[in-house]
């Protein structure tokens, strides 16, 4: 490794050309790609120490740049942790018997689960405490709990690694015992057959990691004699197995961006056959739910564009014999629904805003819980009890703390469970204001942006202003509550969410055109929401900022590309960046399954479109705004690669003097630090970074 100065490191350039439709790229940090093997050999090869060389170059003048904040960073996160309740658990929830919950200790990084049976007031008995079982990692998670009918045995996924390639394990917990079975590459999901003795579970592919098999275990035999009763041949597709709520049925799911498909087996008969339950067809897209002599299915058939709720006899499954149930509309989007014995829960959108739909099946009652606030979030949850009228959902907002609350839907009553705590003695919800705007995009449509902030913060051009979006794969952001948010709200930053199109904020079509040919909408949809609260005084481009991860680290390469004079500095997390060679790479973790999400570039058409917005690609001498990016060495999801590059080739190109900083995370992967207290960490460090550029760490890191 050279030697470190506070001067920026500049990477070996190494040119590979890479062509394709008659068309050439110089890739000169192509040399920053490592295997996995490369990684993880315990024994490095000379460019597996040139690449983790560069990225600890990297990390050591983000620490230098940064030393005379670290003060405060820690400062930050003792205020952050400081709002936590350390020992905090969750509402319990009845399922088979018993009462599940998960805490917190004091202290703690991860949580410890348990149960009671008949009644909470019963004795706990805990069932994994994640803090011993972490204890020699560096990074840990847990996931993927699954209780078997009897009660009395649970299989658990484990990932060390970060590159959710979870192991499943056995415990036995009438007697404690961890079996010595262990299988490995999972996707950490199982399922239960009802004899109590076989499960079924998921295999990924070790290279690109797509869910691609299902097999079927029986206990007492080897895990080398596991059964594949699935395999999906089809890249473009991943797979699953789940449960019915019902217990009466174990799906087999299949799925692509466009399609889905599903297989049905009686769980009383884990060695059946399973039956198809409408076969794949492109652009019909189902999910399946069972109810007496019924699939209920949750559909886009018939050009249902913001799907419809349908049933078909179990008994003759195929699409002609589907009916409507809850009918399409044009004006809300059906995101989801939970079957009861006595009634039909319904989650719909409209406008933007989350809706609460109950319906008795003998058509008795049919109404939505009421919701006052301009702008919120809402969801069901945590309701495994099929035969109940009480059904228990979550609700907060931008200035709202979360609540769990229990309603029954007899007699409309409801009891608050839980209410998110905010400690430290300073939060007062009366002291925030939200609210909803409309920016209207270059093609006419409009865009909510949500707001929040401080009563006491000035709204004008000198205002700091956080916008933040994600804009892909139809995936809405909430507006929800924040305990971190708070330290910047409290000093006089506004916080701003724009539903920009690649979400399904305003029904799917939403989401459709912001997608493939039409992704750039989401960028010019960024961007208009920026130049909106500049123009409206919100703030200027001196204090505006923008974050993202994932594809919304992909938006922030593409805004600074377009528009970097807008933006005092740029937090892209995780960042997509270099689109055209992970969609041309399919060795590539994931990328099979994003063509009908990105185009696939193997076709001229989309090849030359993507182009035209990738970030790395779209790097050209010109000042960028300063910026911070972070990666995951082990990111499952987004190559580490891709931002170790992209931050190469601007550091080679730009010609103005801002802060440009890589943060490379050696232990994690996509979804950072695993430690609840690890990953406040780092969201201190970036707000440190955002609060550096506002010049307040040279003036008051008070809260003004």
């Amino acid at each position: 490794m050279k030697n470190i100065t506070s001067k920026a490191p500049l990477a070996d350039k190494q040119p590979k050309t890479l062509s394709l439709h008659d068309d050439v790229r110089i890739d000169n940090y192509f040399w920053m790609r490592l295997s996995d093997a490369q990684k993880l050999a315990d024994i490095k090869d000379e460019q597996t120490k040139k690449v983790i060389g560069y990225l600890e170059e990297e990390n050591t003048y983000h620490d230098q740049i940064t030393a005379s904040t670290k003060n405060f960073e820690k400062q930050l996160f003792e205020e952050m942790k400081g709002r936590i309740k350390e020992d905090d658990s969750s509402v319990p929830y009845k399922d088979n018997g018993y009462f599940y919950s998960t805490r917190f200790e004091i202290g703690m990084q991860y949580p410890i689960y348990s149960r009671q049976k008949d009644n909470v007031e019963a004795a706990e008995q805990i069932l994994f405490n994640v803090n011993e079982m972490a204890k020699d990692f560096d990074y840990f998670q847990m996931g993927g709990l699954n209780i078997s009918n009897d009660n009395k045995l649970a299989v658990f996924a484990t990932d060390t690694v970060s590159r959710r390639q979870y192991f499943l394990r056995i415990k036995n917990l009438e007697t404690g015992e961890i079996y010595k079975d262990i299988i490995e590459n999972t996707s950490g999901g199982s399922v239960w057959a009802n004899d109590n003795r076989t499960f079924f579970y998921t295999k990924k592919d070790p290279n690109t990691l797509r869910s691609e098999k299902i097999f079927r275990h029986v206990l007492g035999t080897p895990t080398s004699e596991d059964v594949e009763v699935f395999h999906e041949i089809d890249e473009t597709f991943g797979t699953y197995v789940t449960k019915s709520k019902s217990n009466k049925y174990i799906i087999i799911g299949s799925y692509s961006t466009v399609s889905t498909e599903a297989q049905f087996l009686d769980a009383d008969n884990p060695t059946g056959t399973f039956t198809m339950l409408q076969g794949r067809e492109r652009d019909l897209e189902y999910s399946v739910s069972h109810f007496e002599n019924d699939f209920y299915l949750l559909t886009n058939k018939d050009n249902a564009t913001n799907f419809k709720l349908m049933k078909t006899p179990v008994s003759n499954t195929e699409k002609e014999n589907w009916t409507d149930v809850i009918p399409h509309r044009e004006d809300t989007l059906l995101e989801d629904f939970s079957i009861f014995k006595e009634y039909l829960v319904l989650e719909e959108r409209t406008n933007g805003l989350n809706k609460v739909r109950i319906k008795r099946w003998d058509k008795s009652a049919d109404y939505y819980l009421p919701f006052k606030e301009e702008t919120y979030s809402v969801g069901v949850y945590s309701n495994p009890d099929f035969d109940t009228e009480i059904i228990r959902y979550s609700y907060n907002s931008m200035t709202t703390p979360a609540s769990v609350i229990d309603f029954n839907m007899r007699d409309k009553s409801e009891q608050i469970k839980k209410e998110q705590e905010v400690l430290g003695g300073k939060f007062n919800k009366e002291n925030y204001r939200s609210k909803r705007l409309w920016a209207t995009a270059r093609d006419g449509e409009k865009i909510a942006v949500s707001i929040v902030h401080h009563k006491d913060t000035k709204l004008d051009e000198n205002t700091p202003l956080l916008q933040y979006a994600y804009g892909s794969y139809g995936y809405t952001i909430p507006d929800g509550f924040s305990t971190t948010r708070l330290s910047l709200l409290d000093r006089g930053f506004v916080y701003a969410l724009a539903h920009i199109r690649g979400s399904e904020y305003l029904g799917r079509n939403w989401y459709e055109d912001g997608k493939m040919l039409n992704k750039k909408n989401t960028f010019t949809d960024f961007v208009d929401c920026s130049k909106y609260l500049i123009d409206n005084k919100y703030t200027s481009a001196k204090h505006l900022y923008a974050m993202g991860g994932s594809a919304g680290g992909l938006l922030m390469g593409a805004i600074i590309n377009m528009n970097p004079e807008l933006y005092n500095g740029i937090i892209a997390a995780v960042p997509f960046v270099d689109v055209v060679s992970t969609m041309i790479d399919d060795s590539i973790p994931l990328t099979t399954g994003e063509y009908d999400e990105w185009g696939n570039p193997n076709d001229k058409e989309y090849y030359d479109y993507i182009k035209s917005y990738s970030p790395y690609d779209q790097v050209k001498p010109k000042a960028y705004p300063n910026m911070l990016v972070t990666t995951g060495f082990h990111d499952s999801q987004v190559q580490y690669w891709e931002p170790a590059k992209w931050v190469a080739k601007l550091r080679e190109l730009k010609t103005d003097d801002n802060l440009l900083l890589l943060r490379t995370n050696m232990e994690a992967g996509h979804g950072g630090a695993s430690g609840r207290f690890d990953a406040l960490k780092e969201t201190a460090k970036d707000f440190t970074f955002l609060l550096l550029l506002e010049h307040k760490l040279a003036q008051n890191l008070g809260t003004s």
